[in-house]
């Protein structure tokens, strides 16, 4: 599932989709347009800072926005960013594989080969998704979901 805070990061990275990339958008707006509390948008934000994701500026002026175009950031890679894996078994798990402790045989376990399946399929359409085309799907309607 989705945690909360992946869902306000990419709330966040939507609204500065919205605001169009003219500059540096301070925090406090953010929260107060997407409804997030401050001090938690705060920490959401250094985390996606230190995943590339926004930069931020200092000063009178100053405020995060995107550290590439809207377009080039993908809903798994925030997803990964504030969440960690997408597959729903860590033995399933690509980019954090372990081995699951009461596995009896990894090769032919039944769960691992349909919550891989279920990753791949997932993991397609995150990978596929872009800010750009989010914010242009919640614009526009949903047939441009894919789209980068």
């Amino acid at each position: 599932m989705l945690s909360q805070k992946a869902r306000y990061a990419l709330r966040a990275l939507l609204d500065l989709v919205e605001r169009g990339g003219t500059g540096s958008v301070q925090i406090a707006h953010i929260a107060e347009r997407q409804v997030v509390p401050r001090k938690f948008l705060e920490a959401i934000m250094v985390d996606l800072k230190k995943a590339g994701l926004v930069e931020s500026r200092r000063g009178r002026n100053g405020g995060y926005m995107l550290a590439r175009p809207a377009a080039e950031i993908s809903f798994a890679e925030v997803m990964r960013a504030i969440d960690g894996p997408i597959a729903l078994v860590p033995c399933a798990s690509q980019n954090f594989y372990a081995r699951c402790g009461d596995c009896h045989d990894e090769a032919t376990c039944a769960i691992r080969k349909v919550m891989s399946q279920v990753r791949e399929s997932a993991v397609h359409i995150l990978d596929t998704t872009s800010l750009a085309s989010a914010a242009r799907a919640e614009v526009l309607g949903p047939g441009l979901l894919g789209a980068p």
